[in-house]
């Protein structure tokens, strides 16, 4: 098949692209900078449509002739909640109105987010079944990204992951700088419980979600395995230091210092007119008991399995991290 990929050169979508390529499917990519795609795939590169998801001419030129468009991009951290949803819903729709118009898209794929459906309770993840309860802008946005695509004439598919991890991920590798001189502060209760997915495993549940037959509807996307908070920066640790480690420091922060800090955090960059995901609405989401998840659903449907377990995608993000020269 022919899949228009938003978000190409990102974390979560330059996996999808792989994985496509691997399929024996062909990609082509909404993409800001070319010359970062170029480098990013070496000697096989997708398909490049230069632009964004404001640029209609854009939309209109990915989406001509694809069967699929698999919908990646999307904000996280915004400067206000309108632009957030500016971003997650309102830009979502556009795409929907170019892939409906295309007149060859048969299905439209859009990567939400746990945070859509909101936080799970301790002992019980969330299944599709749950009605929604988003705790935070960006959550609400993403929910509201999916009332979009579930509108839509077209049909779709929508796919939830929890925290995505793996190679070329940015937001752990932040954490993991810290645990390597043995130090871990958590800012969210130590026994939180949480649910993962290795971003190429997602890759794949996104490919299968594409392309299945019976895959209309709303999915969770994560290996089966929960664990606590605690336990995942103690993995971490021994992803980089060895089994025989002696295993981290662990520094719980009170919750109020944590919201001060955001706080803090927020305003400084508000001032100077970046973007943070460190805020106090994100705060909320840090103080949950479980961010959880089931995902019977797309492995009944697709045949789909999430492979990787923690312990050895750690490890393999690890390598990748020391081969790439970030650590």
């Amino acid at each position: 098949m022919k899949a228009f990929v938003t978000g190409g050169t990102g974390f979560i979508g330059s996996h999808l692209v792989e994985a496509l390529q691997a399929a024996g499917h062909e990609p082509v990519c909404l993409v800001r900078n070319p010359a970062k795609a170029a480098a990013l795939f070496g000697n096989a590169p997708p398909n490049i449509i230069p632009g964004d998801l404001r640029d209609p001419a854009a939309l209109e030129r990915g989406c001509r002739g694809c069967d699929v468009v698999f919908h990646v991009a999307g904000m996280t951290a915004g400067k206000t909640r309108d632009e957030l949803f500016q971003v997650n819903r309102d830009l979502t729709k556009a795409l929907v109105a170019a892939a409906t118009a295309a007149g060859t898209v048969t299905r439209f794929v859009y990567v939400s987010s746990l945070a859509g459906s909101g936080p799970s309770q301790r002992g019980r993840p969330r299944t599709e079944a749950d009605a929604p309860t988003p705790v935070s802008q960006y959550g609400a946005s993403k929910l509201a990204g999916e009332t979009v695509v579930g509108d839509a004439e077209l049909p779709s598919t929508i796919v939830r992951p929890p925290t995505v991890y793996g190679p070329r991920d940015t937001e752990i590798f932040r954490m993991l700088k810290i645990v390597r001189w043995h130090l871990a502060p958590l800012v969210v209760p130590a026994d939180q419980e949480l649910s993962f997915v290795y971003v190429a495993d997602l890759a794949r549940a996104l490919v299968a979600a594409g392309t299945g037959a019976e895959t209309t509807g709303v999915y969770f996307a994560a290996h089966p395995e929960i664990v606590t908070a605690r336990s995942f920066v103690c993995a971490v640790h021994e992803a980089l230091h060895g089994t025989g480690s002696a295993g981290p420091v662990i520094i719980p922060l009170p919750q109020w210092l944590t919201r001060a800090a955001m706080g803090v955090t927020y305003l400084g960059a508000r001032l100077v007119g970046r973007r943070t995901l460190l805020s106090p609405d994100k705060a909320k989401e840090f103080r949950q008991v479980a961010w959880t998840c089931a995902s019977d659903a797309l492995p009944r449907d697709t045949g789909w399995h999430a492979d990787v377990g923690l312990e050895l995608g750690l490890r393999q993000t690890v390598e990748w991290y020391r081969e790439a020269g970030w650590l």
